[in-house]
């Protein structure tokens, strides 16, 4: 569990340092595409995107969660 921790908080801090570099220019395409032949996605997009892949994973834990030790979430 310990070694999740850690590497989710290495990620949050890569993840914050390439947000901070490209404050400013969120419009700007990214470095590569997700898809062949298209061009990549904005920094805007990209975080629009990352938070709602958390919301919706963190949604799933709440069920999981629930699941488990029956407490209910207000």
């Amino acid at each position: 569990m310990a070694e999740s921790a850690a590497a989710y908080r290495a990620a949050t801090a890569r993840a914050d340092e390439a947000i901070a570099s490209a404050a400013g220019r969120l419009d700007r395409p990214g470095v590569r595409s997700l898809r062949p032949n298209a061009e990549a996605p904005s920094m805007r997009w990209l975080l629009v995107h990352l938070i709602e892949e958390t919301g919706r994973h963190a949604g799933h834990a709440d069920i999981l969660r629930e699941q488990l030790d029956g407490s209910v979430g207000r």
